[in-house]
């Protein structure tokens, strides 16, 4: 299913963020204004073809009724194989002294948490995410904002079977860790030396019971506060730098 983004502003941000587009659409009766003047220029630059249909056919492909005369049409996003990105991630750690970091989301729906966590692997040089391909977030054009870009530098694998992965992970020396409120000790006492597979659960439920099984050990972050736990993109954030903060003592 094609991806769209509808409206003047969304267009520009995502052009300014790098969404790979096929094309950008115009209603051939769109009102040239600056926005208008921006996106042209824009397109330009960044080699994207402008058309100019009838706005019969946007009202047609709009979902939010919200396009203002302009949609652009985003590209597929490329994701890696699994194979590529552990190798990738073994050839990281063979350069930074031992240390790689591969997070897997467990059926994460928000598509905003997605790109927020993309967004934190990319800060802590995570080698890339892992994420199923059913029933899940997918990289779309607002991963692009909420990962304020960083989703074109970070690798991602979609697979069909996260256990399986976790089993292929392990096999090639990783210790999985599973982050759950269910978890006995604090991730501050967790050894996340080396090679670690972080694996963050979904936003309603966490971790499922068949992954938590895989796991080869559970963390938790402390919380002395009154609320339960934290967003997932937030614990997912705090978890990633307390990786970082032990490889790099």
């Amino acid at each position: 299913m094609a991806d769209y983004i509808e409206g003047k502003r969304p267009v520009i941000e995502a052009l300014r963020t790098g969404v790979p587009m096929k094309r950008i659409m115009m209603a051939d009766n769109v009102k040239r204004d600056p926005l208008v003047n921006d996106i042209q220029r824009k397109a330009k630059r960044f080699q994207v073809e402008v058309q100019l249909v009838p706005r019969k056919k946007l009202d047609e492909l709009s979902e939010r009724g919200s396009h203002q005369g302009v949609m652009a049409e985003a590209r597929p996003f490329s994701y890696l194989g699994i194979n590529e990105l552990i190798q990738q991630a073994n050839d990281y750690a063979q350069a930074h002294d031992g240390r790689a970091l591969v997070v897997l989301l467990d059926h994460l729906t928000d598509a905003g948490n997605l790109g927020a966590i993309v967004r934190s692997a990319e800060a802590v040089g995570a080698s890339g995410m892992v994420i199923p391909n059913k029933r899940s977030a997918r990289v779309e054009a607002a991963t692009y904002k909420s990962s304020a870009g960083a989703i074109a530098h970070v690798p991602v694998a979609q697979v069909a079977n996260l256990v399986q992965t976790m089993a292929r992970l392990k096999d090639e020396g990783f210790w999985i860790a599973g982050a759950t409120e269910h978890a006995e000790g604090s991730i501050w006492d967790a050894n996340l030396k080396g090679k670690i597979a972080l694996v963050m659960g979904n936003e309603h439920d966490g971790l499922s019971r068949v992954v938590m099984e895989s796991c080869d050990f559970l963390v938790k972050l402390p919380l002395e506060g009154e609320v339960a736990s934290l967003n997932v993109a937030q614990a997912a954030t705090a978890c990633m730098y307390e990786w970082l903060r032990q490889n790099q003592a």
